[in-house]
């Protein structure tokens, strides 16, 4: 099948682009000697988290227990829901166990530690937990320093839980925009991780897992002694948020949209697609960074920028792609006829992603594959 043959909007993977930030992602952590969990929230695809695997990847990570359920079924055995645990989702924790699914769960504070402890005394289960490190004031985690963690700690241990360790995310590296501002937050990410790692050990409790990572760190640590694991899940595709950072570029970004041009407004310079924010996602992310890149950049069929046009507006249907600068254009319908096929690349990867079933995985102009994407929670 040809792309020209696809109902737009479509979800479209460039196979060669997808397969070059793979290996590129496992090679730097290969080189650092630790081991490597992809998150796979970004793409929710069982094709795709193969070859993430086939290129040496150690377990998985998740972000819903839905995603844990539907993997561990196609037969990723060793998964990480790293989503802070509550007492209501251990009954749907405690069934993928019982079908032999090896999953490791998160706390970030001592009242979800009791629930896990009192659930399995209850139900005489052991469940594995991590403990998650706020290393840059991001989200979720406890302070290393803290006798918080500590409390959680022994609460897991002494109430016949396994503590296995500890993990954060440096969410804070996707507003890093220069080679040394990542390198910062990377080693920040693991000296603090790595701290908080000490100081269990330091008070008699285990600590075998030192988990750390995200797209922008994983690809900028230089040093990543103490840790035992990497994660990092957006890199697989990459996205305008992405090349913003600094760690990848506009080539190298393996998920796109593809959609047709419907409409011209030649007195404001709009070209119409039929990619709106229902295909696009509402995602600005790069509305406060460097660039904006409104709801995404305008390339054409094989994949290449098209200089000056991005995606300013969007109705739920309806793109609205205007130069940059704005203005008048008499000529845009003619350079842009009707019909014509574009690929939009996303803000952010996994934002788009979710709009669709499936994806159309391409090379050059052909359809090689559909896959299908998980949903659900």
């Amino acid at each position: 099948m040809k792309l020209a043959e696809l109902s737009t909007p479509a979800a479209l993977i460039d196979h060669e682009r997808m397969l070059r930030n793979i290996d590129r992602m496992q090679a730097q952590v290969n080189s650092r000697g630790v081991a490597f969990r992809p998150h796979v929230k970004t793409s929710k695809c069982v094709a795709v988290a193969d070859l993430q695997r086939q290129a040496g990847a150690n377990g998985i990570t998740v972000s819903t227990l839905k995603e844990a359920e539907q993997f561990f079924s196609a037969g990723f055995t060793d998964i990480l829901y790293a989503v802070g645990i509550v007492e209501s989702k251990l009954k749907q924790a405690a069934a993928l166990l019982a079908r032999g699914c090896k999953l490791v769960l998160l706390v970030d504070n001592l009242t979800a530690a009791q629930a896990v402890v009192a659930y399995g005394l209850a139900n005489r289960l052991r469940f594995e937990l991590l403990i998650e490190i706020d290393t840059d004031g991001h989200r979720s985690g406890v302070d290393p320093r803290s006798e918080n963690l500590l409390q959680i700690g022994r609460c897991l241990h002494d109430g016949g839980q396994v503590l296995a360790g500890v993990m954060t995310h440096a969410g804070a590296s996707y507003a890093c925009s220069s080679t040394a501002e990542l390198q910062a937050i990377a080693e920040q990410e693991r000296s603090l991780c790595v701290l908080a790692a000490q100081n269990l050990r330091a008070a008699g409790l285990p600590c075998s897992v030192v988990s750390v990572g995200s797209t922008p760190t994983a690809l900028s640590a230089r040093d990543l002694s103490g840790v035992t694991e990497v994660r990092a899940g957006v890199y697989v595709f990459f996205d305008l948020v992405m090349a913003n950072v600094g760690v990848c570029s506009p080539q190298d970004i393996a998920l796109s949209v593809l959609t047709t041009v419907i409409g011209h407004q030649p007195e404001k310079g709009w070209v119409i697609v039929d990619a709106g924010w229902m295909a696009m996602s509402r995602d600005r992310g790069t509305a406060s960074q460097a660039r904006d890149f409104g709801y995404g950049q305008v390339c054409d069929l094989a994949g290449q920028v098209i200089d000056g046009f991005v995606i300013t507006g969007a109705n739920q249907e309806h793109g609205i792609v205007s130069r940059t600068p704005a203005g008048p254009d008499p000529k845009i319908a003619e350079q842009f006829p009707i019909g014509s096929l574009w690929r939009i690349l996303p803000n952010h990867a996994c934002a788009t992603a979710a709009q669709f079933p499936q994806y159309h995985c391409v090379s050059q102009d052909a359809v090689v594959g559909e896959w299908d994407r998980f949903y659900g929670w």
